[in-house]
């Protein structure tokens, strides 16, 4: 296996959502570091402008819910990360339709609006990386999330139609699938519980959060980050139509 962090991508152009925070900017910073030029891509202004200043990339406010904006981002793009996403747990009864209908809009129609458009670009020079950051969840179920694992199981179906598509043009098309990572989301879920059940937030992460996970411990973001440039080489070539559990051994068991 190649040393991931002599992937070699100078020249390339990548474009990552949800690149503000969390994984996303670890993707972001990882992506730079083997020398692609980076569009960082985020709802928050704010987050997209330093992580590209700190990547020597370029920022992108945009709502992944609207369809309109997303067009308006670049076509000339080497290496896709689909990587933005949020989570709300309600049971079914309860969960808003609203809601589920924006997690569909940001986390299966904007990942496909994004391939659509930069597949011609891929395919004209015969080379391309399409990365979708999924979870366990696009592997497993969990009850009250309804949403999430709707869309995470379609992000999957997705990606292996871009990968048997792809193919003969050069382009890859994977799945990575990691448990829980200790990101601005994963906190929020863990303060959550953490009230919910009256325990302390190390007790949530052992016994709610990672129950089924051999492991327990939050994932790192920048191992997320290694797994997805690594799928980035041209070694990497043969690897497409995967999902890549990074759980912690959940879904071994």
């Amino acid at each position: 296996m190649s040393d991931i962090r002599h992937v070699s991508l100078g020249g390339r152009v990548a474009l990552v959502t949800g690149a503000g925070s969390g994984i996303g900017q670890a993707c972001a910073q990882a992506l730079a570091e083997s020398g692609a030029k980076v569009h960082v891509v985020d709802l928050d202004r704010a987050a997209a402008e330093r992580v590209a200043a700190d990547v020597g990339g370029w920022a992108h406010a945009v709502d992944l819910a609207d369809a309109a904006a997303v067009d308006g981002l670049p076509a000339e793009v080497d290496v896709l990360v689909n990587n933005a996403g949020f989570q709300h747990v309600a049971a079914l009864p309860e969960f808003p339709p609203e809601t589920f209908v924006r997690m569909q809009q940001v986390m299966v129609t904007a990942p496909f609006l994004l391939t659509r458009k930069v597949l011609p670009h891929m395919y004209a020079q015969d080379w391309g990386r399409i990365v979708h950051v999924s979870s366990v969840h696009g592997l497993r179920a969990s009850p009250f999330k309804a949403g999430y694992v709707a869309a995470k199981h379609a992000l999957e179906g997705l990606s292996k139609v871009v990968a048997l598509e792809g193919a003969e043009h050069g382009v890859t098309s994977n799945c990575v699938n990691p448990g829980y990572v200790d990101t601005p989301l994963v906190r929020d879920q863990i303060a959550g519980q953490a009230a919910a059940h009256g325990l302390g937030e190390s007790e949530v992460v052992e016994q709610v959060l990672l129950q089924r996970a051999a492991l327990k411990r939050l994932i790192d973001p920048s191992r997320v980050a290694e797994l997805v440039r690594w799928l980035c080489g041209d070694h990497a070539e043969h690897v497409t139509g995967a999902s890549l559990p990074m759980d912690g051994g959940w879904t071994a068991a």
